[in-house]
Formats: C-alpha cells, sequence, structure tokens
C-alpha cells in the first residue's frame, strides 16, 4: 500500500504523509517508504522537499498498534529505522522543510526536527512523551535546535508547547496557515536555489560532514541503549495505561495507539 502521495516538480517535490485514519502515525511500512524516498531524494540533485500530513495533524508519533504482537527485538528494530529515517531526511543534500499542523507526538515531532526549515500553522502543537517509557529518540537533535536548557525543561516533564513557544525557542521558524502553502514553497525554493547547484552540494558536504559522525552515532547509540534495556513492552504498557493526564497522549489527542 502506498502510504506516501509525491508530486515531483523540477525545483522541488512535495510530500504527503496518507494516513489520515490514524494521524498520519509512523508504522512501520510508512518508515520504510520514507527511506526509500529520501535515498531518492539524495540522488535526485532536487533543490527543495517539503513535507507534510493529511487531515487532522502531521503526525501523531510512532504506530502502537500491533505493539503486543511484536517482540522486543521487534521493537527495537523499528525504532532503529526511525531513527535511520530522521539521519536520512537530516543528511539529506536538498532543503527539506516541515510543514506542521494540528497535534503532533513523539516520532512525529522528531521527524518536523529533522527538516532543515520547519513552520507550522497556527494552533499547531508539539509533545515528546517518550522519556516517560524511557525512550532516547531524537532527544539530541531536539536540543541542538532548542539548546540544552530548554530542552530538559519539555523533556524531563514531556509537556505539551505550543507554536508560540515554538517559535521563541527555534523550534519553528515561521508560521503559516496550510492556505499559505503556496507561499511557504515558493520561499523555501527561493531559499534552495539560491546558490548554484554545486555550491550548494558543497555547503551541504560540510556541514553533513561537521555534524555527521559524532552526532549520528551518539544519536543512535543513545537510542539502542535505551531501547534495548529489558522490560521496553512493559514500560510502554504502564504509560499507555497510565490514567496521568500528563503522562497520556490519550487525553489530547484522539488516535489512542500512538506515541
Amino acid at each position: 500500500m502506498n502510504l506516501l502521495a509525491i508530486e515531483k516538480y523540477p525545483e522541488y517535490w512535495s510530500i504527503t504523509l496518507k494516513r489520515p485514519e490514524k494521524h498520519n502515525a509512523l508504522s512501520a511500512e510508512l518508515v520504510e517508504q520514507l527511506i526509500a524516498t529520501f535515498d531518492e531524494i539524495a540522488t535526485s540533485n532536487v533543490p527543495a522537499v517539503i513535507l507534510q500530513g493529511e487531515g487532522r495533524c502531521f503526525s501523531a508519533g510512532f504506530d502502537m498498534t500491533d505493539v503486543e504482537q511484536a517482540s522486543e527485538g521487534d521493537l527495537l528494530l523499528r525504532f532503529v529505522r526511525i531513527e535511520t529515517l530522521l539521519q536520512r531526511v537530516a543528511a539529506s543534500p536538498a532543503l527539506t522543510v516541515a510543514v506542521a499542523h494540528g497535534k503532533n507526538f513523539g516520532a512525529g515531532v522528531d521527524l518536523i526536527a529533522a527538516c532543515n526549515m520547519r513552520v507550522a500553522a497556527p494552533g499547531t502543537t508539539f509533545r515528546m512523551p517518550g522519556l516517560q517509557f524511557g525512550l532516547v529518540l531524537g532527544t539530541g537533535r531536539f536540543a541542538r535546535i532548542v539548546g540544552l536548557l530548554e530542552a530538559q525543561r519539555i523533556l524531563e516533564t514531556s509537556e505539551t508547547f505550543d507554536v508560540d513557544r515554538a517559535v521563541r525557542n527555534g523550534f519553528i521558524e515561521r508560521v503559516a496557515s496550510l492556505e499559505q502553502r503556496d507561499h511557504v514553497v515558493a520561499d523555501a525554493v527561493a531559499r534552495a536555489t539560491s546558490l548554484p547547484a554545486a555550491s550548494r552540494a558543497l555547503l551541504s558536504d560540510a556541514l553533513r560532514d561537521a555534524l555527521r559522525d559524532d552526532h549520528a552515532n551518539a544519536d543512535l547509540a543513545a537510542l539502542v541503549r535505551s531501547a534495548a534495556e529489558p522490560g521496553l513492552k512493559r514500560r510502554i504498557d504502564a504509560y499507555r495505561n497510565s490514567g496521568n493526564p500528563a503522562s497520556s497522549p490519550r487525553s489530547e489527542h484522539p488516535q489512542k495507539e500512538t506515541l
């Protein structure tokens, strides 16, 4: 099943997550389709990529629908593949633009964070509850964007932060309604093509090389250490069954099977 709608133009590609009935939760299949797409982008020389979600939000995060049937090894692999996706997006030679809206959770917020340019509609919210069940995914990347103290304030309580705070801390670069998408695309293309293609490639390689080894390896190692700790399924189950609104996405989002 194709879970992405991809439109290809000479100056940009538009990629839309198409699981609106699951609030674009990141199933294993969707993650693999995104990885394959960004592998293609890496060799396409397209200047910009627009990433968005169909329906009520950009993404509600990790799809937990079949977690009861999965082994802890299966879950570890799925989280590693999400980190692989995040690194593909972050290392893309194209200018990657996330256009977010609605209530976004966990790995969905991490996917936004992996993009170069992050745009959100008014009223957009973000929540990253992974540490509530002992998972480190995207934590280092988030801290590099918003700063160590701000990341600690948000992540240690898993609190929801709105678009206004996201603009103040640098997580969101621009607030634009979905109706303004064409203007966002035009500005992204102008930014992506402001340098000759060869110069853009040199800049991309220089920045990627400066960050790739230390940060990419550290991010993956932190994820594997946290996900490989025995009892991951038990911790996830305890989190999902928690009655504390501060630690449960159920009070904020109708999609109960995501994190």
